[in-house]
């Protein structure tokens, strides 16, 4: 990864400040760490490489996900749809059988496997990478078996004592996500001094917790979070300050499709009239790097993505050639 401008975060109370930082002063000692974390190719993720921003396609075999809950409840239709997904270009597919979206009601580990175990096994069939969205260390070890190569934990493996431990002994890659409260409570008035920076220590913390437990780096991606005990202007912040995650070391995932995030920024729009925000985001995401993104619009995503990069591609090899750009009348 490439940066042509750094700046660097000052402790401050209550908020920190920024001030810019010359390229040249990531050579010095006291920054060489971070220029690594930075620079640094992401190792492929789960057999996946990092060398674009990758797709991540949402599979919700549950009632009540806040975007499409009950579509795919039954086994076929959830495995139709992650079908389609995979032929329109998902990289990976995520698979959940509890829904965490704001008010939601934990569902028995019992009643989580029965949806997604026959789901993760056909999919694996048909080729899927598939990451299994659960916080229940059991349902982790029955997706591994099932052929689930990755945990998206929205307690970043911090909801039992055996999470971390079970993740890193089932050979799973993991998405740490970042959640402050419970799906019950999380929006329940969010408060942060400086929503990016807390964001970042409690991520950091969540990455040296799966370390100890045995995690290896290349294991390992993080998430903010957006909408997970956050208001308006937390998620507008976090966006704002992407760049700064990718000094943990890792590679970054952004899940903002159909959010909340976007009806309240146009005219309360429903979920089902959100896909133009997504894909804003989306591409906000890849062009602050993001290497995941999760989405639920995966063939408009993917050529959303595609236009973007070939835009950016032709920018760059016109650049030197500065007779080569169209020139004013």
């Amino acid at each position: 990864m490439a940066f042509a401008a750094v700046d660097e975060v000052v402790p401050g109370q209550p908020t920190p400040s920024v001030r810019p930082l010359p390229l040249s002063a990531l050579d010095d000692d006291r920054h060489r760490a971070n220029r690594h974390a930075l620079t640094a190719a992401r190792a492929p993720f789960a057999g996946v490489a990092l060398d674009r921003t990758r797709i991540v396609g949402v599979v919700n075999v549950t009632p009540d996900s806040f975007s499409d809950g009950g579509r795919y409840l039954t086994p076929e239709r959830a495995i139709a749809h992650g079908c389609d997904m995979l032929e329109a270009g998902a990289d990976i597919l995520d698979v959940g059988g509890e829904s965490t979206r704001p008010g939601a009601v934990p569902v028995a580990a019992a009643d989580e496997l029965r949806r997604v175990v026959p789901v993760i096994e056909a999919l694996h069939q048909h080729g899927a990478v598939i990451s299994v969205d659960t916080r229940n260390p059991e349902t982790m070890l029955a997706a591994a078996a099932a052929g689930a190569a990755i945990v998206n934990d929205v307690t970043a493996l911090s909801h039992s004592p055996d999470s971390a431990r079970t993740a890193a002994r089932s050979g799973l890659a993991v998405v740490l996500m970042h959640m402050r409260g419970t799906p019950p409570t999380m929006q329940v008035r969010p408060r942060y001094d400086h929503a990016p920076c807390e964001v970042y220590a409690d991520l950091s913390r969540a990455v040296q917790r799966a370390r100890a437990a045995g995690l290896p780096p290349h294991r390992i991606v993080v998430d903010p979070g957006l909408g997970f005990g956050k208001n308006q202007a937390h998620n507008l912040t976090l966006l704002t300050w992407l760049p700064m995650f990718h000094c943990l070391g890792h590679g970054l995932m952004v899940g903002a499709s159909r959010k909340s995030i976007i009806g309240r920024l146009d005219r309360n729009a429903p979920v089902s009239d959100r896909l133009g925000g997504s894909l804003a985001i989306a591409l906000h995401a890849a062009s602050q790097g993001a290497n995941l993104v999760r989405v639920h619009d995966v063939v408009e995503t993917r050529q959303a993505l595609r236009v973007w990069d070939a835009l950016g591609r032709s920018m760059a090899e016109a650049a030197p050639g500065l007779d080569d750009r169209p020139r004013r009348a």
